[in-house]
Parts: C-alpha cells; sequence; structure tokens
C-alpha cells in the first residue's frame, strides 16, 4: 500500500521538506556561531587600549603591498591616533547611509601623514538636508577606529570603475588609490574625536555596531520544530490512510 507511486511521491515530498527545514535550521545556528565570534572579537578589540596608529600599521605599509589584506583584518575595530594634514580638495561622500532612522551620507576626507601615506578618515553621518559642516582645521590629531577596505555585497549598488569619484557607495580602497595624492593605507578610519575637536552634533559619530546575538536561535528552534511537526504529520497521515484500509475487512 504505501508503496504505491502516489505514496512514493508523498515520502519523497515529506523527505525533502525535513532535510530542507533541518537544514535551514542549521544554517541559523551557523549564523548564530559566526554572530557570537564576530562579537567577542569586536568587544575585545574595544577593550584594546589607543595606540599609534604606527604600532598596529608599519611604515611602508600601504594598500598595494603583500599582507595589506590580513593585516587590515587583524586591526579591524581598533582604536588609534594619528596626526596629520587633511587634504579636504579630495573630500568624498559615502551615500544611502542611514543612522538612528535618518538618512544621510557620511563625510570622507584624506589625511596626509607625514611619512607621505594617506589614511581616509570617515569624520561621520549628515542627516539628509543638513549643511555640511567644515573642517576643524587642516593640521590635526584624530583618533577612531580601523576597518578594511569595504566590498560590495551581491546586491549593493555599483560605483562607476574609471573616472574620478565624488560619491561613492562604499569605501573600497583599491578603487579610490588612484584618485587620491600619496599611497593609500589599507584601513580607512571612523572617526571618534579630534585636535582641534569637530563641531558638536554635526556630523554624528558613525555608530558602534549592535552586538547582541539577534534572532538566530529561535529562528533555528522554530526551523527544528517545522521539521518535527512535517514528520509527526507524515506519521499521522500513514495511520489514518491504514486504518482506513482496514475498515472494509473489519466490517466483514
Amino acid at each position: 500500500m504505501f508503496l504505491a507511486p502516489k505514496w512514493i511521491a508523498f515520502h519523497l515530498l515529506v523527505l525533502c521538506g525535513c532535510v530542507a527545514l533541518f537544514s535551514l535550521g542549521l544554517w541559523q545556528l551557523r549564523r548564530l556561531d559566526e554572530r557570537q565570534s564576530f562579537n567577542a572579537t569586536v568587544e575585545q578589540r574595544f577593550n584594546e587600549p589607543v595606540v599609534s596608529l604606527d604600532l598596529l600599521v608599519p611604515e611602508g605599509m600601504v594598500i598595494e603591498s603583500d599582507g595589506a589584506e590580513a593585516l587590515a583584518s587583524s586591526v579591524e575595530w581598533r582604536a588609534v591616533t594619528i596626526s596629520g594634514t587633511y587634504l579636504p580638495e579630495h573630500e568624498l561622500r559615502v551615500v544611502n547611509r542611514s543612522q538612528n532612522g535618518r538618512a544621510g551620507d557620511n563625510l570622507v576626507v584624506p589625511l596626509k601623514l607625514d611619512d607621505g601615506r594617506v589614511l581616509l578618515v570617515s569624520r561621520g553621518f549628515i542627516p539628509l538636508g543638513v549643511e555640511d559642516p567644515e573642517l576643524p582645521g587642516i593640521t590635526v590629531e584624530v583618533t577612531g577606529r580601523l576597518h578594511p577596505s569595504q566590498e560590495r555585497s551581491l546586491l549593493g549598488a555599483k560605483d562607476p570603475t574609471e573616472g574620478v569619484l565624488t560619491e561613492v557607495q562604499r569605501i573600497d580602497l583599491m578603487r579610490l588609490d588612484p584618485q587620491i595624492p600619496g599611497d593609500l593605507l589599507p584601513v580607512y578610519m571612523d572617526l571618534l574625536s579630534s585636535v582641534p575637536p569637530e563641531a558638536p552634533g554635526i556630523p554624528e559619530p558613525v555608530i558602534a555596531p549592535d552586538l547582541s546575538e539577534g534572532n538566530h536561535l529561535s529562528y533555528a528552534i522554530q526551523w527544528f520544530t517545522f521539521s518535527i511537526a512535517v514528520v509527526a504529520g507524515w506519521v499521522v497521515a500513514l495511520r489514518v490512510s491504514w486504518r482506513r484500509a482496514l475498515r472494509p475487512s473489519n466490517a466483514q
């Protein structure tokens, strides 16, 4: 009975459903593990003391150097301080940002260091409709957190591959390197403070990442529950069909 073609198709459908639902649960557990690892790394690096940029990014290290990508990842979220000279004529806007429920842009300005290398500094978030604040000075000492070059997500907007950009979708250091005088470092900075200081309030410092674990565990439990429910439904369907098949013989 249960090996008839229609039952075989039903068994296969149930099996595929269970595998798919269980796999989604495992995927959410992997997402949770990744999130916990990310949170632990960020918390650890947030607790590290502020140091000179030169201690983390050695002299001569630029975006095109061997090992630049690995170094950038190893110092992400570290807080550093460095002095230099802003190059306001090469200022950029990272568009389509949002912060605290508002749309806006991030202002990015190159900072030329004493050794000639250049660090891109994200001054912070400017809500739409708010006038850009002037730089607090040309020669400054800045403190901020380091980040590696940003990469485009699968469905992310694209920047033009040629020409000088004044508005960008992300801080892609390799793409921006040709238009910035001097060699770019393999990291950029989210500004925390500067001397002389920025004007109060605007630009707003880029907000820290959310270090909660999200809903991954609850989603995983839901997917596993759905998988068990499919199996339970399959068992019920078998029992009901078996009882119905026995009724005529019992009536006789």
